[in-house]
């Protein structure tokens, strides 16, 4: 919010203009500049902006814990980019941002059903969203898959979920609709297919699945990017659910940084042999290798996807 006030300063009257701030933590600071007009300029917004994101940053500086993939360097890049996001949403008219809403749905389906094999292509996919048309030859549990993903992409979006026990367990009905797969938490052990680790037991699920919303909810000074990682590979870890647990963890990422402010990222089917390898080390100790990964993810959704997106308006 920008306004203007007056100053007296040794019997003189000075005209400023204020920008006031409302930071993550909740504080308030307040941004000024001496002006000769109650008009906001193109030069004096600049000069709130450049303000602005320094205040935000310094303010996300002493709130997260830094290491050494969430450095000083890296922190102060991701604030840049949401900062960026958030005027990007907020310059779009309702349309605009609808067409980019349903450009990522569409373009996050489809990756992410290709991650786990689903054959569609991305024409198929637009199809089947947008024009509700089902293609010919098309196998029913992938169209499935990708109708039912539409309903769920677009309430994340609208920040409608959270990360507890009841979203997460609706989240996964709606994503498995018609598919004649078992909703709520597995009830025979399930295995994974090129990854040496065993998943929890059906019995242990509940207690694990507790332990880990506990934590995430409860965690305050991890960055929300490295946090949604961490997460993603503990939860593909548990495996709760019969099946759709790469689809289900994939959107919880999301909801992780949407809900925080961040723009959301989409991990390709051309990065799945280097996506399963990270979720491989992180089995075996080594958490970094995913953090980097989505770090990167992240990074490379914004520039590619949304400030592209932005640059042809």
């Amino acid at each position: 919010m920008s306004y203007f006030s007056e100053k007296k300063i040794k019997g003189k009257k000075y005209l400023y203009a204020v920008h006031s701030v409302r930071l993550e933590n909740g504080k308030i600071v307040k941004i000024s500049k001496r002006t000769e007009t109650k008009k906001i300029t193109p030069e004096l917004k600049k000069y709130f902006e450049e303000k602005e994101s320094e205040a935000r940053f310094k303010e996300a500086v002493s709130r997260f814990r830094q290491d050494t993939v969430f450095n000083l360097e890296q922190i102060a890049k991701i604030e840049k980019t949401k900062q960026e996001y958030k005027k990007i949403v907020s310059k779009l008219t309702k349309k605009q941002l609808q067409d980019l809403f349903d450009r990522f749905t569409v373009n996050f389906t489809y990756e992410s059903n290709a991650l786990e094999g689903n054959s569609l292509t991305l024409k198929d996919v637009s199809i089947i969203l947008f024009d509700k048309i089902v293609p010919k030859d098309k196998d029913l549990r992938e169209v499935y898959e990708t109708r039912n993903s539409r309903e769920v992409v677009d309430l994340i979006l609208k920040k409608k979920f959270k990360v507890n026990e009841k979203d997460i367990k609706k989240m996964h009905e709606m994503l498995v609709k018609d598919m004649e797969i078992e909703t709520g938490y597995k009830k025979i052990p399930n295995f994974l297919l090129g990854r040496k680790v065993e998943t929890v037991p059906p019995e242990k699920i509940k207690e694990e699945m507790e332990k880990l919303l506990k934590w995430f909810n409860e965690e305050k000074k991890m960055h929300p990017i490295q946090k949604a990682a961490i997460f993603h590979g503990k939860f593909e870890k548990i495996h709760p659910f019969e099946d759709g647990n790469g689809r289900v963890g994939r959107f919880l990422i999301n909801i992780g940084l949407i809900n925080q402010g961040y723009a959301p990222l989409i991990i390709r089917k051309s990065q799945r042999i280097a996506y399963l390898k990270c979720l491989e080390d992180f089995d075996n100790g080594y958490t970094t290798n995913l953090e980097r990964f989505m770090l990167e993810k992240y990074k490379k959704t914004f520039e590619k996807f949304f400030k592209i997106y932005i640059k042809y308006l």
